[in-house]
């Protein structure tokens, strides 16, 4: 039998009350503020690893106001090891165009929220149901995973006709009165704790009898995989120049591209001359390597970095390398004021500073 999009919502709805969840942070008010800013953290990130961050930054930045006004290394800093550093950019970006042209307020239509820097239409609508109980519709990866199962949908999602397809189930399903709030969080919550990646919990899905994947005995065949392609990998030097008053020197990284706006160790070719390298961008000579360590391995979504880091100790530095806004030294209590891109932060926690300095 086929559910009418009320049946379905409310098969969605009886099993959101009984195990929904009602307890994340991000749910005890109907701030638009809150909301915003858990749906661009959850975006490409697990609900257990956000949460501490959420915390930290509300408490941090507790109004929009108060993120608008931010230096954006602090905001950084505070984004540091949640990944895609795009998104805090974007999240700082929109704080200040909502103060400057909202006057502070998140806009209650769809397109406007569209417009503004790191919203899609997914989060838009997100927003509009979770924070005013406007009748939006939503397709995160979860949403995306439960339409395409119940519905057998096959192809990629991000494929351009396939989104489309999912789009007009979400908006089908999705209920134009009260409910909206409760259905919208359901959904997400389905597909979380129940419609999942793979071993999804069919038999406690209260869509189950309704579901073609379940019937077809296919769940694992939807949605449909990415298309396979080989990912490049590089291979760099990261030197861990060390000078004589046991500082370590950070660069800062440009705003856009891998790590950005984060501060990194320096970085070059895997066979570049350190000494020459350092000599011609950072001002200084060099003793011999103290150490090398083994390779680290960090994966971005279209390559893979292979880092060979290097302990060098600084013989010599000249003026230019004194403080600027790209290069500074700073000692090991220093670092945790710091937004570190992720590896630089693993490898300097990992060695024993106190043994090698």
């Amino acid at each position: 039998m086929t559910l009418s999009a009320k049946q379905f919502q409310q098969k969605i709805l009886d099993w959101f009350t009984q195990f929904g969840r009602k307890q994340l942070p991000w749910q005890q008010t109907k701030s638009p503020y809150s909301i915003w800013l858990s749906e661009i953290m959850l975006q490409q990130t697990q609900v257990a690893t956000v949460i501490p961050y959420f915390q930290r930054f509300v408490k941090h930045f507790p109004t929009l106001s108060s993120l608008a006004k931010a230096d954006i290394d602090e905001v950084i800093r505070l984004w540091s090891g949640l990944g895609y550093y795009a998104r805090a950019r974007n999240l700082h970006r929109c704080a200040q165009t909502i103060e400057k042209d909202y006057s502070g307020k998140f806009p209650k239509d769809l397109l406007l929220l569209e417009n503004l820097p790191g919203i899609g239409r997914s989060t838009a609508g997100a927003i509009l149901a979770l924070a005013f109980g406007q009748p939006a519709s939503i397709l995160d990866g979860n949403v995306k995973r439960v339409l395409a199962r119940f519905h057998a949908v096959t192809g990629w999602p991000s494929l351009s006709a396939v989104n489309k397809q999912l789009w007009v189930l979400a908006e089908h399903y999705t209920p134009k009165n009260k409910s909206i709030r409760q259905y919208t969080q359901a959904m997400m919550d389905l597909g979380a704790l129940v419609c999942t990646r793979s071993q999804p919990k069919c038999t406690q899905c209260p869509l189950q009898n309704h579901c073609k994947a379940y019937t077809e005995d296919s769940t694992n065949h939807y949605p449909s995989p990415k298309p396979r392609k080989t990912i490049p990998y590089r291979t760099i030097k990261m030197l861990i120049l060390i000078n004589k008053n046991q500082e370590i020197l950070l660069e800062k990284r440009p705003p856009l591209g891998i790590w950005g706006g984060l501060w990194s160790l320096p970085e070059c070719s895997i066979t570049e001359n350190m000494k020459n390298f350092c000599k011609r961008h950072y001002y200084c000579e060099i003793e011999p390597p103290i150490k090398k360590y083994a390779f680290l391995k960090h994966t971005f979504s279209h390559f893979q970095l292979e880092i060979r880091p290097i302990l060098i100790q600084v013989k010599h530095w000249h003026p230019p390398l004194m403080e600027s806004e790209r290069i500074l030294w700073y000692n090991r209590q220093q670092l945790a004021s710091k937004g570190l891109a992720a590896p630089v932060k693993k490898l300097l926690s990992d060695i024993n500073m106190e043994a090698e300095f």
